[in-house]
């Protein structure tokens, strides 16, 4: 079988060379199906933008997607289809103007709307773009007031209390509710309206004890501030400065598609004009994260280049592919040119350290992650072992790891510190994924595997042994951990498995024992693993019908990190890996990674690559001489 490990290798690695750009990075689609698509289109027709060519082609992908039932989905397995995409969706077509209401597509994905409640049940944020179009109409009072965002550090609940993720998208929001802002693009959704099953603001807007909150708050910061009569209007200048200080140099808000579709509405309802120099450099930002997928158009939520050759890089070089390769050279080139030198909001919560970090998109130049820095760090110990010049820049993204750990000893995404366990109570679906960004077992393991076999930082040390005990701490009953930034319950898994070996801990342990135990006892009958996206919403690991690539890589790395030899559960996978490396089918396309449970999921087109790629490289490394 080590044979035919090889010759998978070999050719993973062949289509990993023709695939680099000239730059030294990957671009492989980071697709997050058809929302951002029917978003653009409806931006394009709010700012009366003519891209005639981009809006028809992106309603041929959005048709292209839709399902027998009329509606369009998250995910493969998502039962019935997704009311907010389908209405999403829907308004897309109908803004575009290449189709009128009787078209076939429309037709079927109005009666899936009107079966399934109406746009009165939407979700949260498509409420959100109703309103904005008019069809709804602004509650009397927002949830939270736009003074809130002035609230100080010491106050129990503020706008810094909550992720750098939660306030990109929240601080504009927040405005053009302030505002009450709406848009007119001539549309009438009333006939997708179901009365008897109407509710003119759910979730997001039944808020009051929040409000409340808030209220109270604002006024007791308000008594100290005797000669501060401006307060909304303080509120609103803080809104926009902020924004205004985080646009990347693409002209696009933190780097995200929702936050910047919010901020450039949210610019309008404080009077820019729809032809303003900052909106139009957001909407070219927004197009150029453009990819093409299935021969059409998809505007990415963000682009995943220093991600992507990240992971690659170090996956290639697990292969055997020397780090003087030209191809390997050229992709650490690219990526310590992304390396952040300005400061970001981390260092509110973090003020002892200086910037050092990666992000997650190749323009992301403010707002770096513990998981891409050290991904990035992977890939270029070789570099700055071999060229001194190089090792200022790798000692700073370690250095900067370091300080990023929380005091419960794990490791968060992007801040210390914002993990408040009262967020969990915000009455909105997904609302914990948004706003918070707690020590979570994929970061805190992939940081610990990272620091002991990568950086070789003393298994001993304060950080090592705290970082393990969260682990141990926040390991389910049924052996597995939860990983929230993929899915799901397989991803955290594999993360806490490695992390604990490369720090130290000692095979026989109970925790590593009851993840083994847990692994094996999810196989498949074909040798691989695959885990449904319904795990995040259902909070236990729920088996998809078919094994996946990703997956069974995930389950194998951390089988194999405990291991001294290939034991018949690890064999099985391995030969699923070399069988199915050039399959297709829905299961390949099915997302690995996941933004907000039950609104936001990812299919990463690297990863049918780096994964196996680098799972095949460790095991031949381990057990290729026994």
């Amino acid at each position: 079988m080590i044979e035919q490990v090889q010759m998978e290798m070999d050719r993973l690695v062949r289509q990993l060379q023709a695939d680099q750009r000239e730059d030294g990075s990957w671009d492989y689609a980071f697709d997050t199906g058809i929302m951002t698509d029917a978003y653009m289109i409806i931006l394009l027709r709010i700012l009366e933008i003519d891209d005639e060519e981009l809006v028809y082609k992106l309603t041929q992908r959005i048709e292209s997607k839709q399902e027998d039932n009329g509606s369009w989905k998250l995910y493969h397995n998502e039962k019935a289809g997704n009311l907010s995409r389908t209405i999403e969706a829907y308004i897309a077509l109908h803004v575009s103007g290449v189709y009128s209401k009787e078209y076939p597509a429309l037709q079927k994905s109005k009666q899936f709307i009107i079966a399934h409640g109406g746009i009165g049940k939407a979700g949260a944020f498509t409420k959100l773009l109703l309103i904005l179009l008019g069809q709804r109409s602004w509650p009397k009072h927002f949830p939270v007031p736009i003074g809130a965002l002035l609230l100080p550090s010491y106050f129990p609940v503020n706008i810094y209390r909550i992720s750098v993720f939660g306030r990109a998208n929240i601080i504009p929001i927040l405005l053009f509710a302030h505002q009450k802002y709406q848009v007119d693009l001539s549309i009438d959704l009333s006939d997708l309206q179901v009365r008897n099953h109407e509710s003119d603001h759910t979730e997001f807007f039944q808020m009051e004890e929040w409000r409340g909150y808030f209220n109270s708050a604002i006024d007791q910061f308000k008594s100290y501030l005797h000669t501060f009569f401006h307060f909304n209007q303080a509120a609103v200048d803080f809104a926009k400065e902020y924004m205004m200080k985080r646009i990347e140099p693409d002209g696009t808000f933190l780097s995200y598609f929702s936050s910047t579709f919010y901020m450039i509405i949210a610019l309008l309802s404080t009077g820019y004009e729809k032809t303003s120099p900052v909106i139009l450099n957001a909407v070219e930002g927004l197009k150029a994260m453009e990819t093409t997928i299935d021969g059409w158009p998809h505007i990415q939520y963000t682009t995943a280049g220093v991600w992507n050759t990240s992971l690659i890089s170090s996956a290639l070089q697990e292969a055997g592919v020397e780090a003087e390769n030209p191809m390997i050279v050229k992709a650490n080139h690219f990526l310590l040119t992304r390396q952040h030198t300005l400061f970001g909001d981390w260092i509110l919560h973090n003020t002892r350290a200086l910037p050092g970090g990666w992000g997650f998109s190749n323009i992301n130049m403010i707002n770096p992650d513990v998981d891409d820095t050290t991904a990035s760090l992977r890939a270029v110990i070789g570099h700055s072992i071999l060229r001194p010049e190089w090792m200022q820049a790798w000692s700073r993204g370690l250095q900067w790891t370091l300080s990023m750990q929380n005091d419960d000893g794990g490791w968060p995404a992007f801040e210390r510190g914002v993990g408040d366990e009262l967020l969990k109570w915000v009455p909105v679906k997904g609302a914990a994924f948004v706003l918070s960004d707690a020590s979570s077992a994929d970061l805190t393991g992939r940081t610990l595997e990272f620091l002991g076999n990568t950086s070789k930082l003393n298994k001993d040390h304060p950080q090592m042994i705290a970082g393990k005990k969260w682990l141990k701490e926040n390991q389910r009953a049924d052996g597995s951990w939860y990983g929230r930034w993929g899915i799901c319950y397989i991803y955290g898994t594999w993360a806490a498995m490695t992390g604990l070996m490369a720090a130290g801990e000692k095979q026989t342990t109970p925790a590593v024992q009851r993840g083994v135990d847990w692994l094996e006892r999810i196989q498949n009958k074909d040798g691989g693993w695959g885990e449904s996206c319904e795990s995040d919403l259902k909070k236990q690991y729920v088996p998809l019908e078919k094994s996946t690539l990703t997956h069974t890589a995930w389950a194998l790395e951390a089988l194999i990190a405990v291991s001294d030899f290939p034991t018949d559960q690890i064999n099985r996978g391995i030969q699923y890996l070399v069988k199915e490396g050039q399959g297709t089918g829905w299961e390949y396309d099915y997302p690995k990674g996941q933004g907000m449970g039950g609104e936001f999921y990812i299919h990463y087109h690297s990863y049918r690559y780096i994964w196996p790629l680098q799972t095949l490289s460790r095991y031949i490394k381990k057990y290729s001489f026994l």
